[in-house]
């Protein structure tokens, strides 16, 4: 291999190879650290539950896509049994990706807040004025409560997307062995019972999106979110 005719021209090569390890380096640092680097708790927990809110409103459109896709199933005439059954088996997919997202980020706003709410209740006790100790102690009462009714709506809706996707499975399972219109017909009853269960479903996330807002203009005003 010649050497290069311009070493100035080698050196800044390396130099620019160098720079852009440094560069994702620190990248990858940010995006590790970034609940961690100075920004209040309460904005930390604003944030996770947005991204909870916005979990849920994807999860709900993947859900209603689902059933829709699932039910041409009862429409079926004719055609290929094994596109379809891929099609299903994707959305399933689709489906089981967005439940676990969805869980996450409810851990991610439990394990925040609770840690916010200890935070709190140890610095009244740092309060010399009893009229400001008093109304922080009020300030937390209200947030709590605000906290509780949104985990509760939160908790509501992850119990009601198990059984739906358990229901999602069977049928996927089924007619991967079973890849007939005998067989499709046989799911006629199954399909119409996850209908009920996703109406649920949709019902109990529409209120946890609802007791989201609220949190978050309970807390703060949206246009402040620090970009985290």
């Amino acid at each position: 291999m010649k050497p290069s005719k311009n070493p100035d021209l080698s050196l800044f090569g390396i130099l620019s190879a160098a720079a852009g390890t440094i560069l994702q380096h620190c990248r990858n640092a940010y995006r590790k650290s970034r609940d961690s680097r100075g920004y209040p708790k309460r904005d930390v927990v604003v944030y996770r539950v947005v991204k909870a809110r916005d979990s849920l409103e994807s999860a709900k459109t993947q859900f209603v896509s689902a059933l829709e896709k699932f039910s041409t199933l009862t429409n079926f005439e004719g055609g290929s049994l094994k596109e379809l059954y891929l099609q299903i088996r994707r959305e399933f997919e689709l489906s089981q990706d967005q439940a676990g997202k969805v869980s996450e980020r409810i851990r991610a706003v439990e394990e925040v807040s609770l840690a916010l709410f200890d935070e709190w209740q140890q610095e009244l006790g740092q309060y010399n004025s009893r009229q400001l100790r008093s109304n922080s102690r009020e300030q937390l009462k209200l947030a709590r409560a605000h906290y509780n009714r949104l985990i509760r709506a939160m908790h509501h809706a992850e119990a009601k997307i198990k059984p739906v996707l358990a229901a999602f499975k069977d049928q996927v399972l089924f007619l991967n062995h079973s890849l007939n219109a005998q067989a499709i017909a046989s799911l006629h009853h199954e399909l119409r019972a996850i209908a009920l269960d996703i109406a649920s479903l949709i019902a109990a996330m529409e209120k946890s999106i609802v007791e989201a807002n609220a949190f978050v203009n309970s807390v703060t005003d949206q246009k402040s979110l620090p970009c985290l």
